[in-house]
């Protein structure tokens, strides 16, 4: 290949390195993408449609350990059921695709809410990971708050110990508590992003 070709092919790289498209990203202090999913029980939700109301999502799996650290200790549940107290929308959300672990039908579902008690206002399942793709999540649990006006606040770890370990969850500095708290008294929520821990979401 001759220099001026080599040149040219250079020029026109870098051409399509500059028109592809940036990935969307998920931000903190910005609108948080409105998606719509269906639950559950069949019941379609849309995120536009809970406008006025904090919403929590919730990435999950019902076989990853961290997950069972969470729902065993029965934290996960206490938190839900704070939030239903407070009038917080929390989703828990399934993007577990077919043949992954964590992976269930709706039927499934209600069953291991029964089993777990847990309290979410619906489970949203998203066995194409549109959803999960859309707000990049990473982990189970990866944890979303979206305030009233439907602007992201926060985006991480439910908690400060990156482990497995049952014990742990009474000692870690929880991060959701925090921020609702700082939603609450009116303050900008101090720790609004957190390297989020867990099984990778099975997409």
């Amino acid at each position: 290949m001759t220099r001026h070709r080599i040149a040219a092919a250079g020029l026109l790289f870098g051409l399509f390195v500059f028109f592809v498209p940036a990935a969307a990203e998920v931000t903190v202090g910005e609108k948080a993408p409105e998606f719509t999913g269906t639950d559950s029980k069949g019941v379609a939700h849309t995120l536009s449609g809970f406008q006025g109301k904090t919403v929590i999502l919730e990435w999950l799996n019902h076989d990853c350990p961290f997950v069972v650290k969470h729902y065993k200790s029965g934290n996960m549940q206490e938190l839900q059921k704070m939030a239903a107290e407070k009038d917080i929308v929390w989703l828990s959300v399934i993007s577990s695709a077919p043949g992954k672990q964590g992976h269930v039908t709706g039927e499934e579902a209600d069953a291991l809410t029964a089993e777990k008690n847990a309290a979410a206002a619906a489970v949203i399942l998203d066995p194409e990971g549109t959803i999960g793709r859309l707000y990049d999540a990473k982990t189970t649990p990866h944890m979303f708050i979206i305030d009233p006006n439907g602007i992201l606040v926060y985006n991480g770890a439910i908690d400060s110990i990156r482990s497995a370990n049952i014990d742990d969850v009474a000692k870690a500095t929880c991060y959701i508590r925090k921020a609702l708290a700082d939603m609450e008294a009116g303050r900008p929520v101090e720790t609004a992003v957190t390297p989020p821990y867990g099984c990778t979401v099975k997409y």
